[in-house]
């Protein structure tokens, strides 16, 4: 009886494990990259959000506009030389996106070279209406962004239309955005421009632009705190086949090289305000972030 109980349970622990490694595999896509394991999926994703659509007194009726800086590269190639299929994160780029518009602010979306925003659409939340109707509502410009480069070199200086510099997350924001020159140029310009520059998730990865020119001590946020992304997280994803390798470079700890201190160890909804950079933690962050954006913003054009 004993062996017969031994070998039932032997054979649950066996079908638990066989289930728990085909269910974390990361997934092919046509280009020869992985998506994340339906397990992952199942897991760091969700049908809806916490958006709570929240009305804004005072909003704003001017002309100054939010510029988001998007990723237009899709492959991560990781430390194994796998590539992760990845982009901008739907949840982290839009329910900021749909703050701000309630707060008044329009967003113009570009790109470095003007081609498509590459988007996480498998983190889409297919069932929340809000999330698909802004997505409805800016596809085109996903689809045809306004060009960085363009952008730098001929109406940068002396531009008066925005207010914020947004760079929404999803590792997307680590591929071509921290060594981008026009990018340098623009998160100056911002800071010269006392602009606001807001960054969520693995977004203030695209801050490290800001460095390409200048030494360390020179950095323009060092000193600073914000809500990021842990390097701890990240290190953790691939067992549950989020990634299908470990991470090629750490965001965090060339920010923290650079001075600048991340409050948060979890992947969580810590937001922060340091001086006019806003950031946040991650996805579950997204909500509070964009709520904690609108507000700023508006106290400022209020004043």
């Amino acid at each position: 009886m004993r062996k017969k109980i031994f070998l039932a349970i032997a054979s649950i622990i066996i079908l638990i494990i066989i289930v728990l490694y085909i269910t974390s595999r990361p997934t092919s896509t046509e280009d020869g990259a992985f998506s994340p394991s339906p397990l992952a999926l199942k897991l760091a994703t969700s049908s809806t959000t916490d958006f709570d659509n929240t009305s804004y007194e005072n909003k704003y009726t001017g002309n100054k506009k939010v510029l988001m800086i998007c990723t237009e590269e899709r492959n991560m190639i990781m430390a194994n030389g796998k590539k992760f299929s990845t982009g901008n994160h739907p949840v982290e780029m839009m329910l900021p996106m749909l703050h701000l518009r309630n707060a008044g602010f329009d967003i113009d979306i570009v790109t470095p070279t003007g081609k498509p925003v590459k988007i996480e659409m498998w983190a889409m939340p297919e069932e929340d209406e809000d999330v698909k109707a802004i997505y409805s509502e800016y596809k085109q410009q996903f689809e045809n962004p306004k060009n960085l480069s363009d952008f730098v070199e001929n109406a940068m200086d002396n531009n008066s239309d925005y207010i914020a510099i947004y760079i929404p997350g999803g590792h997307g924001a680590m591929l071509g955005l921290p060594k981008n020159k026009d990018l340098n140029k623009l998160i100056h310009w911002s800071y010269d421009k006392d602009l606001f520059m807001l960054a969520i998730c693995h977004g203030p990865a695209a801050l490290l632009a800001a460095n390409l020119d200048s030494d360390k001590d020179s950095f323009v946020y060092k000193g600073y705190k914000i809500a990021a992304f842990p390097d701890a997280v990240d290190e953790q994803t691939p067992m549950i086949g989020y990634m299908p390798g470990k991470m090629p470079w750490k965001f965090g700890e060339k920010l923290n090289n650079l001075g600048v201190t991340i409050i948060n160890q979890e992947a969580d909804n810590t937001c922060y305000v340091d001086r006019k950079l806003i950031t946040g933690a991650s996805p579950q962050a997204a909500n509070d972030f964009g709520k904690l954006a609108a507000t700023e913003l508006l106290k400022d054009v209020n004043k």
